[in-house]
């Protein structure tokens, strides 16, 4: 069994203001995005965004994430308590924010982003797909640094206890999203999208891996205690939510590579 770290979610303190570490990620994360995109942009030429678009284009997603990640929070993992105090919305530092709220929010980004560079949907969304993961990878270090997420029971060697989880070793299942949903997520599209790919292949990969590694991560990460088991006696909503994903990604990619087209 490995220790947990156990630390401080606060960062620092500026007089009353604290900064917490799961702000710091969704910070990193942003920025990293923003500098491989405005690199990208810079050295392909096929690539219809500037550098100072790109910014522009961080600059809406940041706001689909956050709006769309609480918002899906809310309104798929803690109904109750937002109904009961409408104001939980706001306590974003506690954690507490939905991937696939976060999505939707970031579509709604990339719709509007596209209608003011005249561009179409999925050349933006191919364009950011391989930048996703950095934020995703980073939010999970967030998650971790919380100890909230963790993961199922467990006798592995590996296993932490997570103070606000009990005496029992569990899976450090944030780590696990950390590495599939963040560093091989990113590699793979990293790589997948250095050369001209059809429109909506990079989106569909992007889909389809996440959706595949969500879904198996789950298998380790304890249900959401307000939830338990929705589907099945085994489906957690994380899971149910991913299905959607994964057979998207299986169409565009099908449409993808029956029309030929290209993109960035």
């Amino acid at each position: 069994m490995l220790p947990y770290p156990n630390i401080n979610p606060i960062a620092f303190s500026v007089g009353p203001v604290k900064v917490h570490w799961y702000g710091i990620m969704y910070l990193i994360g942003f920025a990293g995005g923003w500098y491989l995109g405005a690199w990208r942009a810079r050295r392909r030429t096929d690539i219809p965004y500037t550098p100072e678009q790109v910014g522009d284009l961080l600059f809406y997603a940041a706001l689909g994430v956050i709006l769309g990640g609480r918002t899906g929070y809310m309104l798929f993992y803690d109904l109750p308590n937002f109904i009961h105090d409408p104001l939980t919305f706001f306590q974003v530092w506690h954690g507490g924010m939905s991937f696939h709220g976060g999505l939707m929010g970031v579509m709604i980004a990339f719709w509007y982003f596209a209608r003011r560079t005249g561009t179409r949907f999925f050349d933006v969304a191919d364009f950011a797909a391989p930048l996703v993961p950095i934020g995703l990878g980073a939010g999970r270090i967030g998650n971790f640094i919380n100890g909230e997420l963790w993961g199922r029971v467990t006798t592995v060697p590996w296993a932490m206890v997570f103070p606000k989880a009990g005496p029992l070793p569990r899976h450090p299942s944030q780590i696990y999203e950390f590495l599939l949903e963040g560093m091989v997520l990113f590699t793979v599209l990293w790589i997948f999208s250095r050369r001209k790919r059809p429109v909506m292949s990079v989106s569909g990969l992007f889909l389809l891996l996440y959706g595949c590694f969500r879904f198996f991560v789950e298998f380790f990460r304890q249900p959401d205690p307000q939830l338990g088991f929705v589907a099945f006696g085994w489906m957690t909503m994380g899971q149910v939510l991913s299905l959607p994903m994964v057979l998207f990604g299986i169409i565009l990619l099908y449409l993808a590579y029956r029309r030929r087209g290209v993109t960035a």
